[in-house]
């Protein structure tokens, strides 16, 4: 039956495409969908491929933003091309890798004790509510006013780290969603919604990178056929599904506010306490 498998896999790998980068918490989501749709592997595998499946997610960043990610490049010069630096990338790097930092030294330090905690179906609820509550009240907060920041080259080292506190939370509280908690963080101190965004996916490089790095040691290298299989179909779904969400959703918020996002969370925060509760009588 490794063909149903499979088909699971590409199902994660959709949820996972799509939940990633709207800020509607993946955790809680997959929370649901695991509780459904159970993986028939060990339960190693399965902490490590819901985790490692977002390194698809990642490469559609890469790609779509490509040049705006990469600081080299050839500029021409006459009839030559000559190898320049951009420091305005690498400046922007260097604000991301400020962002980073909380959540690294806490993910690191108590990573497993924060497991243990917090991952639960009611942090999920609760973190999804909260932070639905947060996107509406935000929102309200911020019409009709002017964001004080509208590109990334605005972001300073001050703001960029306001920012990496906003996704410590999330590192911390399942269901507040990364991208959630960074978007709302952003917003709140008065970077537009469309940088805020971009900001989000970019600082998404290096964290899923490193989250998917440290389960793939954790896990070992030793994988049976079909394990190889479900990790690779996972990851490339969540590619391919990424891409079309990136990109709709910097279109959405061109025209549209983070609203309808928010009114979501609470519906599915009530919705997985809800199934949970009556699960466990």
């Amino acid at each position: 039956m490794e063909i149903i498998e499979i088909i699971k896999a590409i199902i994660f790998g959709i949820v996972e495409g799509i939940t990633e980068w709207l800020p509607i918490s993946s955790t809680g989501h997959m929370i649901l969908l695991d509780d459904f749709l159970k993986l028939d592997t060990s339960a190693a595998f399965k902490e490590m491929f819901l985790v490692v499946i977002q390194f698809g997610a990642i490469l559609a960043v890469v790609v779509i933003y490509w040049h705006k990610l990469f600081p080299f490049g050839f500029n021409k010069f006459g009839f030559n091309k000559r190898f320049t630096i951009k420091k305005d990338i690498f400046s922007m790097w260097g604000k991301i890798i400020v962002s980073c930092i909380p959540a690294a030294i806490v993910g690191l330090l108590w990573d497993k004790q924060i497991e243990l905690l917090f991952y639960n179906f009611q942090t999920v609820s609760v973190m999804l509510i909260l932070f639905g509550i947060l996107f509406i009240l935000i929102e309200n907060y911020n019409k009709d006013k002017i964001p004080r920041i509208s590109t990334i080259s605005q972001i300073d080292y001050k703001t960029a780290l306001l920012i990496g506190i906003f996704q410590l939370i999330a590192a911390i509280f399942p269901g507040t969603s990364r991208s959630g908690a960074t978007i709302v963080g952003a917003l709140l101190i008065g970077v537009s919604r469309t940088t805020a965004a971009e900001f989000t996916f970019f600082l998404a490089v290096p964290v899923m990178l490193g989250a998917s790095l440290l389960k793939l040691v954790k896990f070992g290298f030793h994988y049976t056929g079909l394990e190889i299989s479900i990790l690779l179909t996972g990851m490339i779904v969540a590619f391919l599904i990424s891409l079309l969400i990136i990109k709709f959703l910097m279109s959405y918020i061109k025209k549209h506010n983070f609203k309808v996002f928010g009114w979501y969370r609470i519906v599915l925060g009530a919705v997985v306490l809800f199934y949970f509760a009556i699960k466990s009588v």
